[in-house]
């Protein structure tokens, strides 16, 4: 009975991490596909080696079994009249229940193309089911209100960062009159900006897993290795972009343009892919957490608050990514791709890199944001660095109301799932939860 429980379980895992692939990641590489830097078989090769390198490679050893902490599990524990057994069993539907509500909704907004948030899917769900299962004093409502902020804070962030970068690309290359020499003087900066966000980003949101077990990686070595390679990466730019560009100054304007857009190219895929990899090792959490929790449960026959992830979790996790991504991932590459705002090489950077610093300097100051939302309003910010005309209104409206609607479509999915499966599978979990 045990085992068909976990097997259960883990398909509902596998199908949330599919909807997170096929919604979320679709994001990271949203601007090297609409840009035409890359094709949409190529972006899914290069994010589906990225997110699960990040999943399984750096992916949380121990993870919260309640999402972002929105739930007390003590709560289970305390609620009148249940043994441990039932609570562990109410804890399992709960958790299950969370996942396929997430799962469901993710899966619609995908088929509609719409960007939404699987962290906060997840949290929607889970705030759902600790309110029906042991009423409204069991949701941290000053997390949850801090999850509303973000839906404010991370786009307005991330579209002004990228308004002032896309302005600067603008002013200091694109609008000159001879846009290769200005290339030539100007765009290894970027690349050397690229780099130091990039490596940065790797380290604190993709590798923290693992460096803060690395006793000498201390936040000192960490700025020493990001400037050595920024400067690093700045000169050999510049050497290779003056390779290609240098004399081409005596062309007409949209020649040069195209010859610097092409510049941009190799940047924006490498952003992309480091946003990638850091979305695998972070939010894969939202399908492994709840599972890695029902197995613990299941196992021990009591709630827990955090848990060991197993091997087998993490890559079914990111299997699970990679599939959704190659399967469904299309539709959000072109929403947010192609259809907010035209997308070029050079817009392409601007928006990934401001979405990337965004996310890890709000992530250093442990402010609430979300990366889609993020990422999503840097795309509004360099739409609107070319006027209100940049941008198509209508998408951006659906957009917008995919966000509002999330967490309250995903709280009352959830409900009604927990109360069937309470229903249904209370004594059955019961009996397997007493040990």
């Amino acid at each position: 009975m045990e085992t068909f429980v976990i097997e259960i379980a883990a398909l509902l895992g596998l199908y949330m991490a599919w909807n997170i692939g096929a919604n979320d990641v679709a994001n990271s590489m949203a601007d090297a596909v609409g840009s035409k830097s890359i094709s949409v078989t190529q972006a899914v090769v290069l994010a589906g080696i990225c997110e699960f390198a990040g999943a399984v490679l750096a992916g949380a050893p121990v993870t919260d079994t309640v999402r972002k902490g929105i739930v007390d599990p003590n709560t289970f524990l305390t609620l009148t009249g249940l043994t441990h057994p039932q609570a562990a069993a109410l804890f399992v539907i709960g958790m299950t229940s969370a996942l396929l509500a997430a799962a469901i909704w993710l899966n619609v907004a995908s088929i509609m193309g719409m960007p939404v948030s699987t962290t906060h899917s997840i949290v929607g769900a889970v705030a759902g089911f600790g309110i029906v299962a042991a009423g409204w004093q069991s949701v941290q409502w000053h997390k949850m209100a801090m999850i509303v902020a973000s839906w404010f804070v991370s786009p307005i962030a991330g579209g002004f960062m990228a308004y002032l970068l896309f302005k600067f690309i603008n002013h200091s290359i694109l609008g000159r009159d001879r846009p290769t020499r200005a290339a030539i003087k100007y765009a290894p900066y970027l690349v050397s900006a690229v780099t130091a966000t990039v490596v940065l980003a790797t380290i604190y949101k993709g590798l923290k897993h693992i460096i803060g077990n690395v006793k000498w990686f201390t936040p000192e070595v960490s700025v020493i290795i990001t400037v050595a390679l920024s400067i690093a990466t700045g000169m050999m730019s510049r050497f290779l972009i003056r390779r290609r560009l240098e004399g081409k100054d005596t062309l007409p304007v949209g020649e040069q343009l195209e010859m610097v857009e092409q510049v941009f190219v190799p940047i924006v895929i490498i952003t992309s892919c480091s946003v990638a990899f850091a979305h695998g090792a972070n939010d894969v959490a939202n399908a492994i957490g709840p599972l890695a929790g029902i197995v613990k449960v299941i196992q021990s026959g009591t709630v827990v608050h955090k848990v060991g992830v197993p091997f087998w979790v993490l890559a079914l996790g990111g299997a699970g990514i990679v599939m959704g991504l190659a399967t469904f991932g299309y539709k959000v590459m072109q929403t947010v791709g192609t259809d907010i705002t035209e997308i070029t090489p050079s817009r392409g950077v601007a928006a990934d890199l401001a979405a990337t610093a965004t996310v890890l300097i709000c992530t250093r100051l442990k402010l609430p944001i979300s990366t889609t939302h993020t990422l999503v309003g840097a795309i509004l910010g360099i739409g609107l660095a070319r006027g209100l005309g940049g941008i198509n209104k209508s998408v951006t409206n659906k957009i917008f109301g995919a966000w509002f609607i999330t967490v309250p479509v995903a709280a009352v999915l959830c409900m009604f799932l927990f109360l069937t499966g309470k229903m249904y599978f209370f004594d059955y979990l019961t009996a397997i939860c007493t040990k």
